[in-house]
């Protein structure tokens, strides 16, 4: 046994030794970057509560409660350490399934969630965060009736997010009086989803409640009339009644026929704007948002479609609010599907940076990522471009009927076109050097360089009909050969493989491993970009259209979806405006035929370099010089773009 004396001297250079820890520049000492897995999954506090909204929707004579069940690590209760909470708030954890497994909720027989869909509470919760799946009002456990995007949908996931700031009362159970605290909360939230909970997401930030710091909408909604309709075009046969009643829970159907007639009274198939559409707008109290967006979306999601993310994206930056934006190729699709790893990897950062306060560096990345070619990957620092300019471009005639140029010089002349409810954009842009009766067509000549166009596009249309009423498509088409992704698939450009990569720890009921996907490719001459339609009986007003007069002239501007595309060199640009764009809106009550007046239609596209762009893309080729021939894909980014290619990725680190 050592003697005092050298007790005191291996006391002494114990506490110099640490000393020198503590002053040393070590990485030791260095902030944390990167939240770890140190928590353990299967020992996690699985609860439920049910928290007051203070709405009574269903009519029972009690306030509504929302049921939340929670999963959250253990170990940080227990040391008192208070954590940040990641919340889904879904009408789909019992009807419908989440994720591309259509996984559902399950519990055990004291009512505590088993699976929890999708990955983020495997994954999360071992690394310190709290994740709270919220059942939307009138879906599986919550009380009240499915408003589609209204009062009581947002207020439901809102009184959430109030109780785990500590500004609303819940219960620990459904219908009892004991009370439940987030005592184990620090109260920072952030929101995440996918389509209806996306939605939710924006919604509830468009309220500025205090303490939710951040939202990653997932393809999500910004307005719901431009859900149901396109500037007076109908684009679905059904409303907002229909998808409720779809979600809702057996129990809400009971008691919520009210709320369904209120929802299909104030949502008429004459595309008029409402009052109920004004509820359900969130773009107009962007100005509210406190939380910083993640925005995902694809861009050819023909379900909730890229004009939500683009007056959405414009709205928010007109405010000041932090953003960050991913947008692939696919349909209706979650990254979690198209491109795994780098996924993860960068929503365990953006959580990091937004919840824990990591000073990870992700907010000095650039602001973009932008697929470019399936699996092939662009940045852009800022988005749009901080070159990005509108730039006008004028149709005219050319030496065949129906088929005429595109260019930045305006032109007079007419052409006409016939609605055809049988055809689609498709067939226009297979059938866009052959004049057809259905469609006028115009187009660039070959490119000499290649053309950006990154934002939302509008195209002004002067046109006379010939009957009184009429609906107008107008798309941008990049012709030229390419493989693409195969967004028109029933997987909207992703194939589903038999082999399983994990993210996170699983337990016996909840498994962290989840089918891969590859991206499934279509080999195409020509590319719909963009798109966007509207009934011509709406050229004055959203708020009430009104039948044509045959042989008068009305001008409509319409508004196309957002988009990040590079028409590369070698290729063409193309503006198809026609009528119906079969399946993707309803016909108009007659078949009109239209004269465009070519003097007053434009297309103001977001032109990276904006009209001195495109003027050299289109420049006259020296004769000398032969256009290269285009096959395999390259990965053409526009102008000062990085490139990676990335796959959907392995497992976790």
């Amino acid at each position: 046994m050592p003697n005092r004396s050298l007790w005191r001297m291996l006391a002494v250079l114990a506490v110099g030794a640490l000393t020198a820890v503590l002053l040393a520049p070590s990485a030791a000492q260095a902030a944390p970057r990167e939240s770890r897995p140190v928590y353990s999954y299967a020992d996690a506090v699985r609860e439920s509560v049910w928290v007051d909204t203070g709405l009574d929707e269903d009519g029972d004579g009690h306030a509504d409660r929302v049921a939340a069940d929670i999963v959250r690590p253990a170990e940080a209760a227990r040391e008192g350490r208070k954590v940040p909470v990641i919340m889904d708030a879904s009408p789909y954890y019992s009807c419908c399934g989440r994720g591309n497994e259509s996984q559902l909720k399950t519990y055990d027989a004291q009512g505590h969630v088993v699976q929890m869909p999708l990955f983020y509470d495997n994954f999360f919760v071992p690394r310190g965060y709290a994740f709270v799946g919220v059942d939307l009002t009138g879906t599986n456990r919550s009380d009240g009736c499915v408003d589609v995007g209204g009062r009581s949908d947002i207020r439901s996931a809102k009184a959430v997010v109030d109780w785990l700031g500590g500004r609303a009362r819940a219960y620990t159970t459904r219908t009892g009086s004991t009370q439940a605290r987030a005592s184990w909360t620090n109260g920072a939230t952030g929101m995440i989803g996918k389509s209806w909970d996306a939605t939710i997401a924006n919604g509830v930030a468009a309220t500025g409640v205090k303490n939710l710091k951040t939202i990653v909408p997932i393809s999500g909604i910004s307005s719901w009339y431009d859900y149901y309709f396109a500037q007076g075009a109908q684009l679905y046969d059904g409303g907002p009644d229909e998808l409720a009643g779809y979600v809702e829970s057996d129990q809400a159907q009971a008691h919520c026929a009210a709320v369904q007639k209120k929802l299909a009274d104030g949502s008429p198939d004459s595309g008029d704007w409402t009052s109920l559409w004004t509820e359900r707008d969130y773009v107009k109290d962007a100005g509210k948002v406190r939380a910083s967006v993640f925005l995902v979306h694809g861009m050819q999601d023909l379900n909730v479609r890229t004009k939500h993310l683009g007056q959405w994206w414009d709205a928010l930056a007109k405010h000041g609010v932090e953003r960050k934006i991913w947008l692939s190729q696919t349909g209706h699709v979650d990254p979690f599907d198209y491109r795994r790893g780098a996924w993860v990897d960068t929503l365990h950062r953006w959580f990091d940076h937004e919840l824990l306060g990591y000073d990870n560096g992700i907010d000095r990345e650039p602001m973009a990522d932008i697929e470019r070619h399936p699996d092939q990957w662009a940045t852009s620092a800022v988005w749009p471009p901080r070159d990005t300019r509108t730039t006008t471009l004028y149709p005219a005639r050319g030496s065949t009927a129906g088929v005429g140029t595109l260019g930045l010089r305006r032109a007079t002349g007419t052409e006409t076109f016939t609605d055809d409810p049988g055809r689609s954009e498709t067939d226009w842009a297979a059938d866009l050097t052959r004049p057809t009766p259905d469609k006028a067509a115009f187009i660039t000549p070959a490119l000499t360089s290649p053309l950006r166009i990154s934002g939302s596009s509008r195209v002004t249309v002067t046109a006379t009909p010939s009957t009184s009423s009429a609906h107008l498509s107008a798309v941008l088409v990049d012709l030229g050969p390419d493989t693409i992704r195969d967004y028109a698939d029933s997987a909207e450009g992703i194939t589903t493989l038999t082999g399983r990569t994990c993210w996170g720890e699983s337990t016996a009921g909840d498994s962290a491993c989840f089918k891969t996907t590859a991206a499934k490719t279509a080999d195409v001459g020509a590319t719909v970009v963009s798109r966007g339609w509207a009934d011509l009986g709406h050229h004055a007003s959203l708020a009430k259209g009104a039948p044509l007069t045959p042989g008068r002239a009305y001008t409509m501007t319409l508004d196309l979806a957002a988009t990040d595309h590079v028409v590369p060199e070698g290729h063409r640009l193309a503006l198809v405006v026609a009528g119906t764009d079969k399946d993707l809106i309803e016909p108009p009550s007659t078949r009109p035929t239209l004269a465009l007046d070519l003097a007053r239609t434009t297309a103001r596209l977001p032109l990276t370099g904006g009209p001195a762009a495109l003027d050299r893309a289109t420049a006259a080729v020296p004769a000398q010089r032969t256009l290269p021939v285009v096959g395999t894909p390259s990965c053409l980014t526009g102008h000062g773009d990085g490139c990676t290619t990335t796959g959907s990725g392995g497992p976790q680190r």
